[in-house]
């Protein structure tokens, strides 16, 4: 009797399907090339993975569809093969008949009789995709910590998407709700040509597409298949082919848009990778707003809240890395120290709100009498301090203090109120009148009181002090 029929009729149905059969069915695409890549034969599977029916492949050269960046390590894992090596796990990437990207891990052998090379082409775009989303959100969190400004977070952001995506042209868009404007603060764009070197200016139909993604809080794709929907349906000459904006949200709100753009087919953009920057966007978004808090303590903690003239902390600072500059370079360095003639005066007459106007006025009014590259700082009350690197010109600080009597003969202008206010200043030279910081700064503030002691509103240098040569 006959116990196992089934199986006995299983295995004659599995002795009459083909080979040709089996590799028609496999999920994974079998490939035939010729020693210089040309493409002989492919399974069903090849167009699933590449997009190419096997028809179109046969006479194709594989390493002509192989990633510009890979097309190295593929030619040398290619002529391994072709040396009796057996490949069994490379891995590298394909341009698919589309214009995307296919990662591929291959299995090969060379077939020395027909002299040809049998591999087999394993999708592995889907794992490949999963782990550079969460590399990518560890990169980021990373670059939060590490970045010390934000344009360095930007630039390190821009690096993290371009290993993800065609980022030749990426810029960062801030949206500040209070005064509703919309700053590019990171814009790396290629020049158009017009300025060598210079990169293109955002042009007024981004801004408006940025404004657009920050109010709806959506992201936003544009192909050429979709410009029908925009107001201007045909691309303004020059204006990319592919658009990829994603906003970038907070618990707070949103707090700006990152922009793609590409002009060529091969950098375009899918649903795939609108997807993938969605994904990094909430991380980016959160290393922007930390950095930003950050420099906003920051600059608490260094800056004058009334006048934001740097504070006393700050000032002692620079004045000490200005001083290590002087005696390195053998150059001479200034402190005014200015007080303000009855200033008591105008808070008990005009009141406190009053004062404080005048301080920021004052503030400003000092900012224009000196160079960008010197230091106006507010050391508290009514007294200011400017920190002056003048080389060699021993009479620059004294041409400054004049520039600056002159400045306050002009009265000041507060919400309708006419105010005349003069300083009293003194004057203290590096190395003349010290050569550390405490004596500096303790001889221009007993200049500053010899001149208010004498009436005020002029300018007296401190008496020459007896000090070793620097």
């Amino acid at each position: 009797m006959d116990c196992f029929p089934f199986a006995r009729g299983y295995a004659q149905s599995m002795q009459r399907i083909s080979s040709a059969n089996i590799i028609d069915l496999l999920l994974d695409a079998v490939c035939i090339v010729q020693p210089d890549s040309t493409i002989v034969f492919v399974s069903p599977a090849f167009e699933r993975i590449f997009g190419y029916t096997p028809d179109e492949a046969v006479g194709l050269r594989m390493l002509d569809l192989v990633h510009r960046g890979d097309l190295p390590s593929t030619e040398q894992q290619a002529q391994r093969v072709m040396d009796g090596q057996l490949q069994l796990q490379f891995e590298n990437r394909y341009m698919r008949k589309d214009g995307t990207v296919a990662h591929i891990r291959w299995t090969a052998r060379w077939l020395p009789d027909s002299q040809v090379r049998l591999a087999v082409a394993h999708d592995i775009t889907e794992r490949k995709f999963t782990e550079s989303m969460q590399s990518a959100i560890y990169e980021i969190s990373e670059a939060a910590h590490a970045a010390r400004t934000l344009e360095s977070l930007f630039q390190r952001i821009h690096e993290i998407v371009g290993e993800l995506l065609h980022a030749a042209h990426f810029s960062v868009a801030l949206y500040d709700a209070g005064s509703d404007t919309l700053s590019f603060p990171y814009h790396v764009h290629p020049a158009d040509g017009s300025v060598p070197g210079a990169p293109a200016p955002v042009s007024q139909e981004q801004i408006r597409l940025c404004r657009e993604v920050i109010q709806n809080g959506s992201t936003l794709l544009i192909t050429p298949e979709t410009h029908h929907v925009l107001p201007t349906p045909q691309p303004a000459p020059g204006a990319p082919l592919y658009w990829l904006a994603v906003p970038l949200s907070t618990q707070n709100g949103v707090l700006g848009a990152l922009v793609l753009q590409s002009y060529t087919e091969q950098g375009r953009y899918t649903h795939k990778d609108k997807e993938l920057l969605q994904f990094v966007s909430t991380q980016v978004a959160a290393a922007i707003e930390r950095k930003q808090m950050h420099e906003r303590l920051e600059r608490m903690a260094q800056y004058d809240q009334l006048t934001q003239l740097p504070n006393r902390q700050l000032f002692l600072d620079r004045l000490s890395t200005a001083l290590a500059r002087a005696r390195r370079e053998e150059r001479l360095l200034s402190l005014l120290f200015i007080d303000l003639d009855r200033f008591k005066t105008v808070n008990d007459t005009l009141g406190h709100a009053m004062g404080d106007l005048l301080l920021q006025r004052v503030a400003q009014r000092l900012q224009a009498c000196v160079r960008s590259s010197d230091t106006v700082a507010r050391l508290g009350g009514d007294e200011f301090v400017v920190l002056l690197e003048c080389g060699h010109v021993r009479d620059h600080a004294t041409s400054v203090a004049a520039k600056i009597l002159a400045a306050f003969s002009e009265p000041f202008d507060l919400g309708g109120h006419s105010l005349a206010v003069q300083p009293s200043i003194g004057v203290a030279v590096y190395p003349e009148h010290g050569t550390d910081e405490h004596h500096l700064l303790t001889h221009a503030d007993e200049a500053m009181y010899l001149s208010k002691k004498h009436g005020g509103n002029q300018v007296r240098t401190a008496a020459p002090q007896s000090v070793p040569a620097p």
